[in-house]
């Protein structure tokens, strides 16, 4: 029973609202026992100012049917937009014309449409002990909107009827009828209604007046109003909606066209609605917020336009641009830079950097930008750097190292010179391994290999050792950091294996060149400058070109020493031996005297060890005669080479003073 009052009371005040005019006398009121009842009103920025005026008439119409009063029907008003705002609670007003006045105060909030937010607002707030709710007494919520909520209103509305809040979903215009049903309660047919504007929000209230206030002519007879039917005592008139006029029937009614009657301020499009207007604008526009003139629509702003770089807006679309430096691909979309260095159009003689549209010019390693900012010139990095250098300094691209006269070496420091055993070198060894040079002699050149390594002091920040073999192909047999003692470097020597086949030298040299020297297979920095040899093992002549990476060797600052025997050939071992080649270069007819040469190696290498000459062994210090008269042998050999190198040098000069003159 309880329930059908509230429906009957929500029925009353929309049909009170169908028949409402200005009378001489107070209507009467309609008693339907106490109720808490608040108004929840969409003031979001699409209900117009007129139309907001409708809405507050229409309020106050309502609450003039209705017995207002502490113990009897209490009204609390909430407006909201994007944000809530209580106007005045349950128990704020206990008279009518307070509440009315109070009503006739409310400024719209003119935001958004948070519907949701509201109930929760309303369910939370206004329905509350500290509002002026009642224990016992109905509550029931009336919700005014004229648009689709922006958020969710089905879940917080179905707990606020949970609560036991009965919801009545009024919609005007925009409003959206599945939000509406979500929030009203049921039936649908008795908590929902839906009109096409403000102006008619009051038609739907005369088909429930019958169940309310009792019985009159407008309900009881065929009265034929098109629009109202107001009852007067004995009799009824016709009255049109607000918009409409009465025609001359005096029961249809004619809609009032002001956009055809020119009666309105829009820029562009005028809508009519009866006796009412909305403007509207041309394709490519919105409407600005005074609802009067319009604005290009800005379509970059939607956020959706997918350009690279920039979005520029157009009538009707927009089009994107690129920064500058940068040009737009056929996509029309995508923006890719301008790569001058790629497409040549620059003057740099070595490297072109580039940047978007634009390019600068750098240099390689050891050389620096001139002035123009395009060419390059070599660096002389000793005349520009404070190197420290005991005897020279040689530049190289980018860099420096120090070197030591003949017969000392570079110290760890990198700038002072030394004896052997106290210098450090890098000593990588280079050893024919091809058929010719058979499995017996082999044995012997690793003997030479060993003879070398314990002439010099091996450590991990002593001397180093690496061993490459090599025959139609290169192999490493062990890098320089792979063992720190002289006994493991001669241990790992005896155990290499013979390769055989061809004699690829140019091939080893590029090996040794680019890998064996390099700081991965331990070879030391430049920057520490610790000496860096090679020595090259060879006994003929080589099947591959050696004069581009016997030249880069030396370029690099590896001083290189060749060691020929047989068949090797004296041109090729000159070729590779660093300069003055008379100390770098050694040859002998056969294996058996090589380690004639280890011992004489020491001389160039470790000139304190000896007396400066190749040293004769004495005969009674030999095993044998025979001995004794071989080591002669390779001795005199020895001698008798160095003479015919200095008999050509001396030919050499000779032919230079000649040239002069």
């Amino acid at each position: 029973m309880k329930m059908r009052q509230l429906s009957a009371f929500i029925l009353l005040t929309l049909a009170v609202l169908a028949t409402a005019r200005p009378k001489t006398e107070p209507a009467q009121k309609c008693k339907i026992g106490p109720v808490d009842l608040v108004f929840l009103i969409d003031s979001s920025r699409s209900v117009r100012p007129h139309e907001f005026e409708t809405m507050r008439k229409f309020m106050i119409d309502i609450i003039n049917t209705l017995d207002i009063g502490l113990n009897a029907t209490r009204v609390g008003v909430v407006q909201y937009s994007s944000q809530v705002r209580t106007e005045f609670t349950l128990k704020t007003h206990a008279r009518l014309s307070n509440i009315v006045k109070a009503i006739n105060q409310i400024i719209p909030l003119a935001q958004g449409t948070m519907t949701g937010l509201a109930i929760r607002y309303m369910m939370n707030e206004a329905f509350t002990a500290e509002a002026g709710d009642r224990p016992k007494v109905p509550n029931v919520a009336v919700i005014v909107t004229d648009g689709r909520p922006q958020d969710r209103v089905a879940e917080v509305a179905a707990e606020a009827r949970e609560k036991g809040i009965e919801i009545y979903a009024v919609g005007v215009a925009r409003a959206d009828m599945t939000s509406l049903r979500a929030m009203a309660s049921p039936p649908f047919e008795d908590h929902v209604f839906l009109v096409e504007s403000f102006d008619l929000i009051h038609q739907f209230g005369i088909q429930f007046q019958d169940k309310l206030c009792g019985v009159d002519l407008c309900l009881e007879s065929d009265h034929g109003c098109e629009h109202i039917c107001e009852s007067t005592p004995g009799s009824y008139h016709c009255l049109c909606l607000p918009g409409y006029t009465v025609n001359d029937d005096g029961k249809t009614c004619r809609a009032i066209d002001l956009c055809a009657e020119r009666k309105h301020n829009c820029e562009q499009i005028c809508v009519s609605s009866p006796g009412s207007f909305t403007c509207d604008c041309n394709k490519g526009y919105k409407l600005n917020n005074d609802q009067r003139t319009c604005s290009m629509i800005d379509y970059c702003s939607f956020g959706n336009h997918s350009c690279d770089h920039e979005c520029v807006s157009v009538l009707n679309g927009y089009r994107c641009r690129c920064n500058e430096g940068y040009r737009l691909l056929e996509d029309g979309k995508t923006c890719q830079a301008i790569d001058l260095c790629a497409e040549g159009k620059h003057d740099c003689e070595q490297i072109c950097v580039s940047a978007p549209g634009v390019f600068s010019c750098d240099c390689n390693k050891g050389f620096k930008l001139n002035k123009d900012k395009k060419t390059c010139t070599n660096m002389n990095m000793c005349n520009t750097v404070e190197h420290g250098c005991e005897y020279q300094c040689v530049s190289t691209p980018g860099s420096y190292h120090c070197i030591c006269p003949e017969g000392q070496l570079l110290q760890d420091d990198g700038r002072s010179c030394g004896t052997c055993k106290s210098a450090n070198i890098d000593l990588v060894l280079l050893i024919d391994g091809s058929k010719s040079v058979r499995p017996q002699n082999f044995e012997l050149v690793k003997k030479f290999v060993n003879q070398v390594v314990d002439s010099l002091d091996v450590s991990a920040h002593g001397t180093r050792v690496g061993l490459v073999q090599y025959s139609s192909r290169v192999r490493t047999e062990f890098s320089l950091n792979m063992y720190h003692t002289a006994d493991e470097i001669k241990a790992a020597v005896m155990k290499v294996e013979y390769m055989e086949k061809g004699t690829m030298t140019g091939l080893a040299l590029k090996h040794m060149l680019e890998n064996s020297f390099s700081e991965a297979e331990g070879a030391r920095p430049l920057s520490r400058n610790i000496p860096r040899i090679g020595l090259v093992f060879t006994d003929g002549r080589s099947q591959d070109d050696i004069t581009e990476y016997a030249k880069k060797a030396k370029e690099v600052g590896i001083t290189m020493y060749a060691v020929g025997v047989g068949k090797a050939v004296e041109d090729e071992l000159r070729e590779i031996a660093s300069e003055p080649v008379e100390k770098h270069f050694y040859y002998t007819t056969d294996f058996t005297a090589i380690s004639t040469i280890a011992e004489n190696l020491k001389l160039s290498v470790c000139p304190e060890e000896s007396q400066g000459e190749i040293e004769v062994k004495d005969p009674c210090a030999c095993e044998s005669l025979v001995e004794f008269q071989q080591a002669t042998m390779n001795s005199l050999e020895q001698l008798t080479q160095k003479l015919a190198g200095m008999t050509a040098r001396l030919e050499q000069l000779e032919n230079q003073l000649f040239s002069r003159k």
